[in-house]
């Protein structure tokens, strides 16, 4: 189905086409696969000629009459019917309530135990972590944590942010309320279809495809966020998500790929890296001084603080450097090792 074609339409049928679009993509990060029926019917919603309420009632009934099957067809396309019709509703209330209703909404009739808080500890093989798991909360303070989070979130004040300050803070909360996993299914989806309502609170009218292309890109890079291993030398990293905020907020063009997420990825497509003279001093810098902050080095270079910490953006990005640890105890560590090009 073409979704793009509806950006030529008006506004009411673009903003129902993304809400389908991206309804349909979120199925992706439990490997789901909506019907042709589906699609047909996202088709006629979005051109006016069915309401979400008829929606469900023509997808409830195809699957009375349909002989089960075991491919999980039925919980895509039941799930993508009413994520496309929460994402294209205006209204939320921010608070845990909302965000355990938004998971019975979504699952119930489908899972058992559809929003309500799981009394059991879990862990999930992850292929991006080579088959180790995320540690997830434990069952015995799931709602405590959950509210937790909340509260802290909401007493938070977004006044002067920068974009930089706005995605690193976005980040943290969502991949910290997705860490707890307070459901035993579906809580990707659920932590999706909340931050673009959320999102939406903050003055973002969002309709791009990043969901819908990249949902199991989402849900990796919250798995990264989420994940250290001190014996293989591996640290959380926000980077992954942050870079799809970015893209899905301010249009920025991050290569997102799935192969770069994998713990075990080594990039070795080139041998030589090109920087410019400036981005090399950096790294020397660096070398001599890893605990060196961006306004010391900004003075040894004699740029300003803003251009100092747009290299070195631009140098994580290219995967030449890292913050390891936090930012006021961590220092800088040098990823690339091999020659520089001239």
């Amino acid at each position: 189905m073409d979704f793009e074609k509806y950006k030529k339409e008006s506004p009411q049928k673009y903003k129902k086409a993304y809400a389908w679009q991206t309804a349909i993509g979120l199925q992706k990060v439990d490997d789901l696969t909506p019907s042709t029926y589906l699609y047909e019917i996202a088709e006629r919603n979005i051109d006016d000629d069915l309401s979400f309420e008829e929606a469900h009632r023509l997808i409830n009934s195809y699957y009375l009459e349909k002989p089960k099957d075991n491919d999980r067809t039925e919980e895509a396309d039941k799930v993508s019917v009413r994520i496309a019709e929460l994402v294209a509703s205006n209204s939320f209330v921010f608070s845990p309530v909302e965000y355990i209703n938004i998971h019975k909404q979504l699952f119930e009739g489908i899972y058992e135990n559809a929003g309500q808080i799981r009394n059991y500890n879990i862990s999930k093989k992850e292929w991006v972590l080579d088959g180790d798991t995320v540690t997830y909360g434990n069952a015995y303070n799931l709602r405590d944590l959950l509210e937790y989070d909340f509260q802290q979130e909401k007493e938070f004040s977004y006044r002067h942010l920068t974009k930089e300050d706005f995605i690193k803070h976005i980040a943290k909360f969502i991949s910290n309320l997705w860490q707890i996993h307070v459901f035993g299914e579906g809580n990707t989806r659920t932590t999706a279809v909340f931050l673009i309502k959320y999102l939406n609170t903050k003055g973002f009218d969002i309709n791009n495809d990043l969901f819908a292309k990249h949902s199991w890109y989402f849900r990796n890079a919250l798995v990264r966020a989420n994940y250290s291993n001190f014996l293989l030398g591996i640290e959380e990293t926000a980077d992954y998500l942050e870079m799809f905020l970015e893209n899905l907020l301010f249009n920025s063009n991050h290569v997102l790929s799935n192969k770069k997420l994998h713990v075990s990825y080594k990039d070795s497509s080139n041998e030589f890296v090109d920087l410019s003279d400036i981005e090399k001093e950096i790294i020397n810098i660096i070398r001599d001084n890893q605990n060196i902050t961006i306004e010391e080095c900004s003075k040894k270079i004699n740029r300003s603080i803003r251009t100092t910490k747009e290299i070195f953006k631009k140098l994580k990005e290219k995967n030449i450097i890292e913050r390891v640890g936090s930012k006021k105890t961590g220092c800088w560590g040098i990823k690339y090792n091999q020659s520089l090009k001239n």
